[in-house]
């Protein structure tokens, strides 16, 4: 049999998902290789060598901007709003799956976060901390700045999980004597742990590259994007792109060990479900 002829729509298509695909990768592509310039290299092709000696420069005193520590500040806070966003999320999932006093009210007050503009909340919460005549930082007011952004993703993610739960395994454990702390432990976050790793993964990937929330709330000392973007008129070497292939790594490292930790769980869990047919059998 003949192959049927592609459509002219089809190749129209073709031609505009590779212009997307261009657009969208090309620009994080051109700042890697140019990152890989030679100590005389400039911040425009063509390449003048290629080393990693702007990489080492990341880690060395800086005339303007303080490389290091603003992206250990923004590792660190990513990190901690992981965490947070993950036990918060997951706690107010459990709360949810029964109705109580209030709870439209505050769902909708979570929600809301994500309509209100980011610049207004950094601007607020920046208002608040200062008539309270507290100090601003990234470990006070930025991290509740990033956590109005990363909790209502996880919120939303963990109403889906517990929409398509299966009960009938929490009343399996407990009918076998289980306490409620031992369903949670050994029953719920198992079965839905691949789904905790990916609300974490939301969490860190929201909060290390969040620039707006993070503009009025963190204080003196920038994060990561503050700091990029303060010296995008001042640094006129390659470090730039070292930084961002730097933090661009760091990205798909994290997200890399998110798949590979839910390859994990899924394959126990496979495996726990295999031992006990056996068991059965």
């Amino acid at each position: 049999m003949k192959r049927s002829a592609r459509s002219p729509a089809y190749f129209a298509m073709a031609v505009i998902f590779g212009l997307f695909v261009l657009f969208l990768y090309g620009p994080m592509i051109a700042i890697i290789v140019l990152s890989f310039q030679g100590p005389d290299g400039g911040l425009t092709f063509p390449m003048n060598g290629v080393s990693f000696h702007w990489f080492g420069e990341l880690f060395k005193e800086q005339r303007v901007g303080d490389f290091k520590g603003s992206f250990l500040r923004s590792l660190c806070m990513a990190l901690i709003v992981m965490i947070l966003t993950v036990v918060i999320s997951l706690s107010a999932g459990l709360a949810y799956r029964k109705p109580f006093r209030f709870a439209g009210a505050i769902f909708y007050v979570t929600v809301a976060s994500l309509i209100v503009p980011s610049i207004l909340i950094t601007l607020g919460i920046g208002l608040m901390f200062d008539r309270l005549g507290l100090d601003a930082g990234w470990y006070t007011s930025g991290m509740g700045a990033h956590l109005t952004w990363t909790l209502p993703f996880g919120l939303l993610i963990m109403f889906a999980i517990f929409n398509r739960f299966d009960k009938s395994y929490e009343e399996a454990a407990r009918d076998l004597g289980a306490t409620p702390w031992q369903v949670l432990r050994f029953v719920i976050i198992p079965i839905i742990g691949p789904s905790l790793v990916g609300v974490g993964l939301f969490g860190f990937t929201l909060s290390f590259d969040e620039f707006a929330r993070s503009l009025l709330s963190v204080g003196s000392r920038n994060t990561l994007p503050l700091e990029i973007f303060g010296m995008t008129t001042t640094v006129t070497t390659p470090t730039l792109y070292a930084l961002g292939t730097l933090t661009t790594a760091v990205s798909f490292l994290i997200i890399g060990i998110s798949f590979a930790i839910i390859a994990a769980l899924e394959r126990r869990r496979r495996q726990h479900g295999s031992d006990a047919g056996k068991g059965m059998v």
